[in-house]
């Protein structure tokens, strides 16, 4: 050891303690702290009076997200907003405020701390401890999922370069989100593609709030916006059909009558495009395998393996085609409805 630390002992330590970090950039994200820096660097008596914070213990947060790298201290506890600290200020293009909010938000923080619960019984941690799935408890508390809507925008923005770069939308005449929120991917591809216009179907207190993303991308006018929930029906007649981060919610069962909706409502020529994960190999991809430790915990759902991706899409009517990296932890995934053969007389 010759007087220090095996490397391998310090990388378990920042892993043991990551919740703390984590933690201290949701309260920061909680205060606003990056927007009341938007403009330069502030004292802390000066945002501690205007986040009604306790200034000593506020100073020690800042000091230590500055350690981190996301703040940057200057004399007299005067703090300023580092290139990461950019990200958590809510006018950002990628603003990961409301990600930080709703990934340290009470209800989700409760459900990681079940972990040990859903390991040792294989139940949602989320529904053990708040009585409810968190679609559910996001319906009972409109202000969490107001958060929720708006950290799915960021993620899908993140997404969106990779996830067109990795499939070729324009040969679609109309493409058909099923589950596709506040219309973040809808938009995107319709703005890439001129000819192409959406459906953007979700549940009515979700697609309540897209008028403004789809105007804002200038798309409004070639996207028709359906309410509906997908374990009932979707609308008829797409060329294609996206579902993003939409499956990895659901156990198979669940996924598999979403699938057979979608299989039902295309044509023989429809393609089914799926953004979500396809889990790399053994001691690899820990991105999308701690992703998959959150479906467990929270929305109950699981990543999968390409085998697992092609039996699934099999008990849904569909055929597996192909798989392509989009992003860190994102896929797109191309499958067309399974053909019949049938017999010859």
């Amino acid at each position: 050891m010759s007087g220090s630390l095996p490397r391998e002992f310090v990388e378990l330590m920042a892993i043991v303690r990551g919740y703390q970090r984590s933690r201290a950039v949701t309260v920061a994200a909680e205060l606003g702290i990056a927007d009341l820096l938007s403009s330069g660097p502030r004292g802390v008596a000066d945002l501690a009076a205007e986040t009604s914070a306790d200034a000593s213990s506020l100073y020690r947060l800042l000091r230590a997200l500055a350690a981190a790298g996301v703040l940057t201290e200057h004399p007299d506890r005067q703090f300023g907003l580092s290139a990461m600290g950019e990200f958590l200020r809510q006018d950002h293009p990628l603003s990961l405020a409301a990600a930080a909010r709703m990934f340290g938000a009470d209800y989700q923080w409760r459900a990681w701390g079940a972990l040990g619960h859903s390991v040792e019984t294989g139940e949602n941690a989320a529904v053990h401890v708040l009585g409810t799935d968190v679609w559910e408890y996001r319906r009972q508390h409109p202000e969490h999922s107001e958060v929720f809507d708006a950290a799915m925008r960021t993620l899908s923005a993140a997404d969106n370069p990779g996830v067109l770069a990795a499939h070729d939308f324009g040969r679609y005449r109309l493409v058909a989100d099923i589950g596709g929120g506040t219309g973040a991917v809808l938009a995107a591809v319709l703005a890439a593609h001129p000819g192409s216009r959406g459906i953007l179907f979700d549940q009515a207190h979700v697609v309540a709030n897209a008028e403004v993303v789809l105007r804002d991308a200038g798309v409004a006018d070639r996207a028709a916006v359906v309410p509906g929930d997908f374990f009932d029906r979707v609308p008829e007649g797409a060329d294609a059909y996206l579902l993003v981060r939409i499956l990895h919610d659901w156990e198979d069962a669940d996924a598999v009558r979403i699938l057979r909706n979608v299989r039902a409502a295309m044509t023989p020529d429809a393609v089914l495009v799926i953004v979500d994960s396809v889990l790399g190999p053994p001691n690899e991809d820990p991105l999308a395998k701690f992703l998959d430790l959150m479906m467990l915990v929270s929305a109950g759902g699981r990543e999968r393996t390409e085998e697992e991706w092609r039996a699934l899409l099999a008990d849904g009517g569909l055929e597996f085609v192909a798989a392509q990296r989009a992003t860190a932890t994102r896929h797109v995934i191309e499958a067309r409805p399974m053909r019949v053969v049938g017999r010859s007389r």
